[in-house]
C-alpha cells in the first residue's frame, strides 16, 4: 500500500517544502486503512513585496525563493517588510481506505479553510486543504501483485507490497484517499545582533 500512497501523492501533485529545517513523521495502519503524516517547520526571509498584488517572495534556508500571495485573510499585510523572518509550520497527512462493496462514485473533492491574525497583531495566517479522491480498482494482477486504479483524472498501476493487503483487494472495490495539508505562517522578530 505504500506505493499506492506514493501514487496518490503524485496524482495530487503536492510537494512538501524541500527546505524544511525540522521534519518529523509517523505511519499507522488498520485492517482496511493505511496512513502517514509528517510535520515540518522552516524559517524564511522576505526578500520582496508587491503590495499591489499582495505578493511576498520568501527565501528559504537553502536559498530557494518562492512567491506566495497573501490573501485577504492576512489582515496586517502592511506591517510586512523586506528582511522580516517568517516561520512556516507545515503538516500533511494521507489516509488510504479500502472501501469493499462501496457505491462511492469516482470523484475528487477539495475543501479549503483559513484563519488570520487578529487586527494589530503581527501578520500571519493559517490555511488548510483537504482533498478526497475516490478511485475504482479496475484490475488486479496476482502474479505481479499490482492493481490498476481509475481515479477522476488518471489511471495508475500500483504495486501492493503486503500480500495480505493485496489479497483483500478485488476488481470493483473503491479506494478512498484523503490528503490533508495545513500551514501556519507567522512573522517572527529578528534576533538582535551582538
Amino acid at each position: 500500500m505504500r506505493y499506492l500512497a506514493s501514487a496518490v501523492i503524485l496524482a495530487l501533485a503536492v510537494a512538501v517544502p524541500a527546505a524544511a529545517q525540522n521534519v518529523q513523521g509517523m505511519a499507522a495502519q488498520g485492517p482496511n486503512a493505511v496512513g502517514a503524516a509528517r510535520t515540518a517547520e522552516m524559517t524564511a526571509t522576505i526578500t520582496a513585496i508587491d503590495k499591489a498584488k499582495r505578493a511576498v517572495t520568501l527565501k528559504g534556508p537553502q536559498g530557494r525563493e518562492k512567491t506566495i500571495v497573501a490573501g485577504p485573510e492576512v489582515k496586517n499585510f502592511d506591517q510586512l517588510k523586506v528582511g522580516d523572518q517568517v516561520t512556516v509550520q507545515y503538516v500533511e497527512a494521507l489516509v488510504l481506505e479500502l472501501k469493499k462493496g462501496s457505491d462511492l462514485v469516482v470523484s475528487r473533492t477539495d475543501e479549503v479553510v483559513g484563519g488570520a491574525a487578529k487586527s494589530g497583531e503581527k501578520p500571519g495566517a493559517a490555511t488548510g486543504v483537504t482533498v478526497t479522491i475516490v478511485g475504482e480498482v479496475m484490475e488486479t494482477n496476482p502474479a505481479m501483485q499490482t492493481i490498476v486504479v481509475r481515479g477522476p483524472e488518471r489511471v495508475v498501476e500500483v504495486k501492493v507490497e503486503d500480500p495480505a493487503r493485496f489479497a483483500k483487494i478485488a476488481k470493483g472495490d473503491k479506494i478512498q484517499a484523503t490528503y490533508v495539508e495545513a500551514a501556519a505562517i507567522g512573522v517572527t522578530p529578528i534576533a538582535a545582533k551582538k
